[in-house]
């Protein structure tokens, strides 16, 4: 279980993060939205401990993640940033392996090897596994990305806006294979999205940020409603209802 208490983040006078205390739900998907600025990427880096909260805490299954060594954290929990452009010129294979670090410290056994496959297999990239990063299309290096994270064989998945440059099909795909993670692996799966279909249609529960506080959080039937999404969006929005999911659609 993810759990803050009092999260807070601050730059110099501009407070960005504002005493978030939430409990996020284990062996599910969670969704955080909100319009540009609401604090969510920085509400996941403080639980990931990429960024140093200002206040509060962050426990991961009772662990404050601001004392619990980093090699015993790396092995809980796996996060993927906006921004994991890599330098240096490795193949899929490679970059997947990346993952098992926190457990082989890069001497790969055997059972790392079948993990990286397994990650490989998962995401359905084998075929592509030998090629390099610049070889592959932007879809197939977001799924290495993923296939990454997930190689690392944690209970828990942070990602940050990881539909950033997908067109409709790869998205729907990404956020697919997100949903088996935690369906067919039992994984807890926290994302940053922008998109409020897909968490409407894939996450079990949505927090939704504002001002860099929690306006609402709760399942997407509590949260995809007119008057939330205008609380948080300054919009008015229709939701309609298409094949049991609630659905948002823009006025011009």
């Amino acid at each position: 279980m993810i759990e803050t208490q009092e999260l807070t983040r601050r730059y110099g006078e501009t407070l960005v993060v504002d005493r978030v205390s939430l409990t996020l739900p284990k062996q599910g998907l969670t969704a955080i939205i909100g319009a540009n600025g609401a604090g969510k990427s920085t509400f996941l880096g403080m639980i990931s401990r990429l960024t140093a909260a200002s206040a509060g805490a962050a426990l991961i299954d009772g662990l404050d993640v601001a004392k619990t060594p980093t090699d015993a954290l790396a092995q809980r929990l796996a996060i993927l940033r906006q921004d994991n452009a890599i330098a240096a010129r490795v193949t899929v294979r490679d970059l997947v392996s990346f993952g098992r670090y926190p457990h082989s410290k890069g001497r790969l056994t055997a059972d790392d090897h079948a993990r990286i496959d397994d990650a490989l297999a998962f995401l359905e990239l084998e075929p592509f596994s030998d090629r390099y990063l610049d070889e592959v299309s932007g879809g197939q290096r977001q799924r290495a990305h993923i296939a990454m994270v997930l190689a690392q064989d944690t209970d828990y998945v942070l990602l940050d806006e990881p539909l950033n440059n997908l067109d409709m099909r790869h998205a729907r795909a990404m956020m697919s294979l997100l949903r088996r993670a935690v369906d067919e692996r039992s994984r807890t799966v926290v994302v940053v999205l922008h998109d409020i279909n897909f968490a409407s249609c894939y996450a079990d529960h949505i927090v939704a940020m504002r001002d860099g506080r929690v306006v609402a959080a709760g399942p997407p039937d509590h949260i995809v409603t007119t008057a939330t999404l205008r609380a948080i969006y300054d919009i008015d929005v229709e939701v309609v209802t298409v094949r049991g999911y609630r659905t948002v659609h823009y006025y011009r």
